[in-house]
């Protein structure tokens, strides 16, 4: 799909692979909207990019039809989604002090799994009565699963489970979505430099960046957002999950 003056919404936007994703699309010439809780984060980077800066809470269904049709409104139905929106709270299922918290459960796979649906539905609906463009083409979706959803370390038991869903998620959403000509792909990333990382002392973040074994450092978010582009921009990518992890495999700790 040629991304010049297509409408594009990107969830997690405020920061990291969200962020780097939605300043990718705008430079290709996309009608961004950038989706997240911190409104106000998100709109420093909508200014910066010509784009526009929206609340939304990808797990409630009223915030995100919300946000989807104010994006709607502005630049038009999008035909690119990209799910970057997630959380990952590690926690053992029985620690020192008992059995884990099913809340706690809930809320990750409510954002990250439910989310990714949510926006989903949401975003297909209004692309499949779309004029298709070129090939056939009337949108294309895209979502963050991890290589935790294959090899998910001890206290990672929610976030793997959630990631495991949206690897789950994406070939029966590319099958039914493809007499549209709507395509689904997902991207599993493995370290990555985020907000939290960066956050890390810096020998921390190089020991482990030398657990990758090549490059032997932290992902960078350009080169997710450089992976979403060519997702976007090749139409026989579809149904598919695609691992961005320098060739780790996690071990158990």
């Amino acid at each position: 799909m040629k991304v010049d003056g297509i409408a594009a919404i990107v969830t997690g936007a405020a920061s990291g692979l969200g962020n780097a994703t939605a300043r990718a699309l705008a430079a290709a010439g996309a009608k961004v909207a950038l989706l997240d809780l911190n409104q106000e984060a998100a709109a420093g980077t909508a200014r910066e990019i010509g784009g526009i800066a929206l609340a939304c809470d990808v797990s409630d269904a009223a915030s995100a039809e919300a946000a989807v049709a104010k994006a709607a409104a502005e630049h038009g139905p999008a035909r690119i989604l990209v799910n970057c929106a997630g959380i990952a709270p590690a926690a053992k299922i029985v620690g020192k002090a008992g059995p884990a918290d099913l809340a706690a459960y809930a809320k990750v796979i409510s954002v990250n799994l439910i989310g990714t649906f949510n926006m989903m539905r949401l975003v297909a609906a209004g692309a499949q009565p779309l004029e298709a463009l070129e090939g056939g083409e009337r949108g294309v979706i895209v979502s963050t699963a991890s290589v935790a959803a294959y090899e998910g370390q001890i206290g990672q038991a929610a976030y793997a489970s959630s990631k495991a869903g949206v690897v789950g998620l994406t070939l029966p959403a590319a099958r039914e979505f493809a007499p549209f000509g709507i395509r689904v792909c997902a991207i599993a990333p493995g370290i990555f430099e985020t907000p939290m990382l960066r956050g890390l002392p810096q020998e921390v973040q190089d020991s482990l960046g030398r657990t990758v074994p090549f490059p032997p450092r932290l992902g960078k978010a350009e080169e997710f957002a450089h992976l979403v582009m060519a997702i976007v921009g090749n139409a026989m990518l579809n149904g598919e999950t695609i691992r961005l992890d320098g060739a780790i495999r996690m071990q158990p700790r």
